[in-house]
C-alpha cells in the first residue's frame, strides 16, 4: 500500500468527488444541479474520475421522474484515510474510506505526556498495523489526520501552550507527520473535530456548540454550518475564570479556571483527596451511576460551573443546540446541571428552542470529523 500516491484530481473534479463522497449527490444530474456546471462538463469529469478508479457507477439511484439514474459511489479502492483522536491516556484510531465510512476503529492506551515524538511515532506505528490488517487491497493511503487535546495553530499545525502535555508546546506536528508520510496532513484540536463530526448528526442545525468533557474541557463551535476556528482558540472555554468559594491554581498558571474545577482530571484529583482513587474519567461516571455521593456532588458542581460559562456564549451566539460529548457526557447529573444553569441564566429568546443533549454520533464523532476535514485537505 503506497504512502506517497496523491489523488490525480483537479479543482472541478475534486469538487464533484467531494459531493459524492459526502453523500450530497449520487447521480450526474444531482452533481450538475449542485455544482452549477453544465451537464456535459459534469459527464466529462465523471468519466475521468471513473477512468482513474476514484468513482464507480453502478446500481440505481433515486428517480425524480423518468428512468432511474445510475448511482455514483466512491470506489472501494479509491483510498483510505488514517485518523486518530489522541487523549491524555487513550487514543481512538481508525481507517476511513473516502466517503468517511469507518473501515475499522480501535481504542488503545497511550500516554501523551511521553512527548510529541514518542506519541506520534506510536500513532504512526499503530496506523501501520491497522493498514496491514484491515486496509482494503489496492487502496492507497491518501492522508493522515489527528486530533490534539490542546490548542492548535491552524496555519502551521503547531501545538500552542497546551495543558498537561509536557514537551508539546510549539511542536510542529504537521511538519513531523508530513516528513514521515509525504501526504496531506490534518492537525486539529480534538473538540473542533468532535464538533465537525457531530454536526453531521444535526441536520437543520447550522449553529452548534459542541462541548467535550473528558480529562480536559473543550468546546468546538459550528457557525452557519462550518467550523469556526478564529485564530485557533475559538470555543476554548477551559481557562475561563469561574466563581467558587475556594481558589485553585490551574495548570496554565492562573487561578480558578474552569478546567481546574470541572475537567475529568480535576474531578479525579478531588476524589483522591477524599480517599477515592479512580484511573479514568469513565471510572468516575461509573461511581456516579452507582450512586456514590462524593462523585455525584462533584459532577453536579462541574455541570453547574460549565453551564454558567456556557450562559455567556449562548446569549452571544444563540446556537440551535449545545451537544455534550467526551467520557463524562454519559453522567446524567452533569447534563441536568448544565441545563439548569443555562435555562435559568440565559435570555428566554436564546433558550426558547435551544436543545441541550448528549452526542448523537457516539465515541467516533471526532474520527468522523477528522475524516471530513482531511478529505477537504486531500482534495484541495
Amino acid at each position: 500500500m503506497s504512502g506517497k500516491e496523491r489523488l490525480p484530481v483537479r479543482g472541478a473534479q475534486g469538487d464533484l468527488l467531494r459531493l459524492v463522497a459526502n453523500g450530497h449527490a449520487e447521480s450526474r444530474a444531482e452533481l450538475a444541479r449542485l455544482s452549477g456546471l453544465a451537464a456535459s462538463s459534469v459527464s466529462l469529469r465523471v468519466e475521468e474520475l471513473i477512468d482513474t478508479g476514484l468513482l464507480v457507477e453502478e446500481g440505481s439511484g433515486t428517480s425524480r421522474g423518468g428512468r432511474r439514474p445510475r448511482r455514483l459511489q466512491v470506489s472501494s479502492t479509491a483510498g483510505v484515510l488514517a485518523v486518530a483522536d489522541l487523549g491524555a491516556h487513550h487514543a481512538r484510531l481508525g481507517l476511513l474510506d473516502l466517503s468517511g465510512t469507518p473501515l475499522v476503529v480501535e481504542e488503545r492506551p497511550c500516554d501523551i505526556a511521553l512527548g510529541p515524538e514518542a506519541t506520534l511515532d506510536w500513532m504512526a506505528a499503530s496506523f501501520d498495523e491497522l493498514l496491514l490488517a484491515h486496509g482494503p487491497s489496492g487502496a492507497p493511503l491518501r492522508g493522515v489526520g489527528t486530533g490534539i487535546p490542546g490548542p492548535v495553530d491552524p496555519a502551521s499545525g503547531r501545538v500552542v501552550s497546551p495543558s498537561r502535555m509536557p514537551g508539546w508546546n510549539n511542536f510542529p506536528v504537521a511538519e513531523y507527520l508530513d516528513a514521515r508520510y509525504g501526504l496531506p496532513v490534518l492537525v486539529e484540536n480534538d473538540a473542533n473535530l468532535l464538533a465537525v463530526g457531530e454536526a453531521r448528526a444535526w441536520p437543520g442545525c447550522d449553529n452548534l456548540m459542541v462541548l467535550k468533557a473528558g480529562s480536559g474541557i473543550g468546546c468546538g463551535v459550528i457557525v452557519n454550518g462550518r467550523l469556526h476556528r478564529g485564530r485557533g482558540a475559538a470555543g476554548d472555554i477551559s481557562h475561563v475564570r469561574v466563581r467558587t468559594d475556594s481558589s485553585v491554581m490551574c495548570s496554565c498558571g492562573h487561578p480558578d479556571c474552569l478546567e481546574a474545577y470541572a475537567s475529568g482530571a480535576a474531578l479525579m484529583s478531588a476524589l483522591a483527596e477524599q480517599g477515592i482513587a479512580v484511573r479514568r474519567p469513565a471510572d468516575l461516571v461509573a461511581l456516579v451511576d452507582d450512586g456514590v455521593p462524593e462523585a455525584t456532588a462533584l459532577i453536579r458542581n462541574a455541570g453547574r460551573l460549565i453551564g454558567e460559562v456556557l450562559t455567556v456564549l449562548v446569549n452571544f451566539l444563540n446556537p440551535d443546540a449545545i451537544v455534550v460529548g467526551g467520557s463524562l457526557s454519559t453522567a446524567e447529573p452533569l447534563i441536568s446541571s448544565i441545563r439548569a444553569a443555562v435555562y435559568e441564566r440565559c435570555l428566554p429568546l436564546a433558550t426558547r428552542d435551544l436543545e441541550i443533549a448528549v452526542t448523537r454520533s457516539g465515541p467516533d464523532a471526532a474520527l468522523l470529523g477528522a475524516g471530513s476535514l482531511l478529505l477537504d485537505t486531500v482534495l484541495s
